[in-house]
């Protein structure tokens, strides 16, 4: 299958993020592979969408939160006495307030509520304010006095081995060595590099807020725009010290979600100053808040060494992968995992030797970003392939083809490829697709310069390159995660109710199950219900984990209800609910002796289910980093061309062909939307987004500072090829579709600047003078291979 990308305010008591039903057409197709829009669309678009900063109670009180301006630094005094006092503040907590513990286990274990006796980033929380009016809040925290001891920021990951911990469990996170084959082996022809990649920034569009509410019982209940509400409910009720059923988590409308939201520095605060005050207690986060509290990608260093023999083949990598985690853990144990068992890209390399580490520093922390630790590495080794081809004199796609991964094949890692690896066909999909025009074809006013329309360029300092970048990344968790998730499907009066936990975060899974139960019961009108945590747990909404587990615990409960209607009906005619079918709302038999409806079938009977979904177990790299780590792969080939004006480094992306490898297509529309999306993050990854903390403190936390790529930065995404060869192991067959293409467009970005230029690009984003190529006469914009 090929596609061409060408082609109100709510009150507390709604809760959650509110079902507006289905779209309001009975034209619209449904089931599964049908392009059926979100019906969330409407409603974001109309700006009515209900969202955590919408939220609303009476009594309610307003929270800020005091955050330190240092990277490192002692603390040694918090005086809020001029906070309390101040008109219409009802409370101030400090870590003296915080009751409870932590959750072992938990991606925010080994990081305080607020700062006690050292504050270890720029932005740490020390305190919290509740105040009647949000300017008082805000007043009164910064009128608390925090007298500090500074100290010698550790901003350099390198440095951290040798530095003094800091941190109680030490400045050593995670070391993953990978041995794998013959560790003596070597090439005929060998290429090295360093690399360097930035941090990037979720930005998500609304910034974090949420709403504390006290329950009779001397809980909380907690309205934030969660991904995980069931691990961030555990987290709560810790740190409070009470029971997990004494605090609920209430799931509103999440404003954009490419990494974890809500961050525990947003609503831990909340629910104490609740719990303190007996009000409800609002916050709503600054932007530079935003940039403060929650982490960000991992900055990482690699460098890498290449074997190959005379034909291009590979002999043996070698790499160092080292990940800045900033001040705490977070997800950097996953994300190092990641990046070690990828560090050799979708390729056979029947040799390495990976060493992966990730420590902590005093940089904001990082944390899970679509696509962590595979985007890093991407980048790294597709330079290198880059670094082969040109070495041996081989076309880079060529070079690439010579080496692809098959289903069959083994991973570093030791593990078997048992999914679908369509790698082959995907590079050469975009390498086959036609190239853009080149602008000597056009007239000299219409050309579009890198640089904008109003920029400085000059056509002959114009430079055309195309390059290429083939990413994989892995689906659910690894090493062992439990993944499972319960859903409930109910169908009462001609209408269905899916309950499950798992968060809608714009990946499509509300639609998802209406198109499951559509196709499975034959019922048109399909409601999804609010997430909290009295529904059973679902776990994150990452790594494609919804349209899995989610999707298939769905759709193991509709089945199961299917079978509740049909069995009458079999049993009355003497069959096999087998030789039943459903569809467009009537149930007939194979023979056509049984004709009926499914509202008759029913008979005014409410029929209900609840099935899991947990797939197969995997297991932890060993101390060589081998094991079945992975329950499934997923994998992109994106063709960059980009136009580079050598004596500015202005650099325009002109098209990205993007071929993926995607199980099976259930929403086209969807699927399209979210391949461009992740392309266009990839974009932003590629040359402009990077938060500068020099010394550690972040530089310009806005989106003034931080450049976000905008409608008029996205090239023109040529969604060449949709591999649907189904995973047998997935329900559906399906793969995730966000995260690959995040990774393999800045590498593709940065190959094709390479190819334009003949300069190395080994940082990421590409800053203008690595775009700068050596003197040279100008000439008319040439492709260069």
């Amino acid at each position: 299958m090929t596609h061409d990308a060408t082609d109100t305010s709510t009150t507390l008591l709604t809760g959650g993020t509110p079902d507006p039903g289905p779209p309001d057409t009975e034209a619209l197709p449904h089931g599964i592979g049908a392009d059926l829009p979100s019906v969330e669309a409407g409603p974001k678009a109309e700006g009515t969408f209900p969202y955590a900063s919408d939220l609303w109670a009476e009594g309610l009180l307003w929270a800020s939160v005091l955050r330190s301006p240092h990277a490192h630094a002692r603390v040694v005094s918090i005086d809020t006495t001029h906070a309390r006092e101040m008109p219409g503040v009802r409370a101030v907590v400090t870590h003296e307030d915080v009751p409870g513990g932590s959750v072992p286990g938990h991606r925010a274990a080994d990081r305080p509520v607020f700062a006690s006796d050292v504050v270890r980033h720029h932005g740490e929380p020390l305190a919290a304010v509740a105040a009647e009016h949000p300017d008082t809040a805000r007043m009164a925290a910064a009128a608390i006095i925090v007298e500090y001891e500074i100290l010698d920021p550790v901003t350099d990951p390198e440095q951290a081995f040798a530095a003094e911990p800091l941190h109680p469990d030490g400045n050593l996170i995670r070391h993953i060595p990978l041995r794998h084959g013959d560790q003596e082996a070597a090439g005929e022809t060998v290429v090295e590099g360093l690399y360097r990649i930035g941090r990037q920034d979720p930005a998500p569009i609304g910034a974090e807020a949420g709403l504390a509410v006290p329950r009779p019982d001397g809980g909380v209940e907690l309205y934030i725009a969660s991904t995980d509400p069931h691990g961030d409910r555990d987290l709560a009720a810790a740190r409070y010290g009470l029971d997990p059923e004494r605090v609920k988590v209430v799931v509103t409308g999440v404003a954009g979600a490419t990494a974890d939201r809500e961050d525990p520095s947003f609503h831990l605060p909340l629910g104490l100053l609740a719990l303190r005050t007996g009000c409800p207690v609002k916050l709503t986060a600054t932007r530079e808040e935003s940039f403060l509290g929650h982490p960000h990608r991992h900055p990482t260093l690699l460098r890498y060494r290449h074997h190959a023999d005379a034909e291009g083949r590979l002999v043996k990598v070698e790499a160092q992968v080292l990940l800045d985690a900033g001040a705490y853990a977070d997800t950097s144990s996953d994300a190092l995992a990641a990046a070690v068992s990828f560090a050799c890209g979708p390729y056979v390399v029947p040799n390495a030797s990976i060493e992966g580490w990730a420590v902590r520093t005093n940089n904001p922390p990082s944390g899970h970003v679509r696509g962590e630790g595979a985007l890093q590495v991407c980048a790294a080794y597709e330079a290198q392939m880059d670094k082969l081809a040109k070495k041996l004199n081989l076309d880079p796609a060529e070079l690439r083809l010579r080496n692809v991964l098959a289903t069959g094949d083994v991973l570093p890692t030791g593990q078997t490829v048992t999914c679908p690896a369509p790698v082959a066909e995907l590079l050469s999909s975009v390498r086959d697709f036609p190239l853009p025009e080149l602008p000597m074809d056009t007239p000299e006013e219409d050309w579009l310069l890198p640089g904008g329309p109003e920029g400085a360029g000059e056509p002959g300092a114009v430079r055309r390159g195309v390059g290429y970048g083939v990413g994989m990344v892995h689906m659910l968790g690894a090493e062992g995660a439990d993944e499972v998730s319960t859903a409930t499907v109910k169908v009462h009066g001609g209408v269905a109710t899916v309950l499950c936990a798992a968060v809608e975060t714009g990946q499509g899974f509300t639609t998802l199950a209406r198109q499951i139960v559509q196709e499975t019961l034959g019922i048109d009108e399909v409601h999804v219900a609010p997430v909290d945590t009295d529904q059973p747990p679902a776990g994150p909404g990452c790594r494609g984990r919804h349209t899995w587990v989610s999707g298939g615990a769905v759709e193991r409960a509709a089945k199961m209800v299917r079978t509740q209607l049909l069995q009458p009906l079999a049993h009355k005619f003497g069959m096999s609910t087998e030789l039943l079918q459903i569809a467009d709302g009537k149930i007939t038999s194979y023979d056509g002796v049984l004709s009926t409806t499914v509202e008759e079938a029913m008979d005014g009977k409410e029929l209900w289910a609840t099935a899991q979904c947990r797939p197969h177990p995997t297991e932890p790299l060993d101390g060589d980093g081998q094991g079945d780590a992975f329950v499934g792969l997923a994998f992109c080939a994106i063709r960059a061309v980009v136009d580079v004006d050598i004596e500015l480094g202005s650099i325009r992306v002109v098209e990205l062909a993007v071929a993926q490898d995607v199980g099976r297509v259930l929403n086209p529309g969807q699927l399209a939307a979210r391949i461009e999306a992740g392309v266009t993050q990839g974009v932003g990854a590629a040359l402009t987004e990077n938060l500068r903390t020099p010394k550690g403190l972040v530089r310009r936390p806005d989106l003034t500072g931080y450049a976000l790529p905008t409608s008029l930065d996205a090239p023109d995404i040529r969604i060449v090829k949709l591999v649907e060869e189904r995973d047998v192991v997935a329900p559906f067959g399906a793969k995730s579709v966000s995260a690959a293409p995040v990774v393999a467009s800045p590498a593709a970005v940065a190959s094709a600047v390479r190819a334009a230029t003949g300069r190395p690009v080994n940082r990421l984003p590409i800053r203008p003078q690595q775009a700068v190529a050596p003197d040279q006469p100008p000439t008319a914009p040439t492709p260069t291979p």
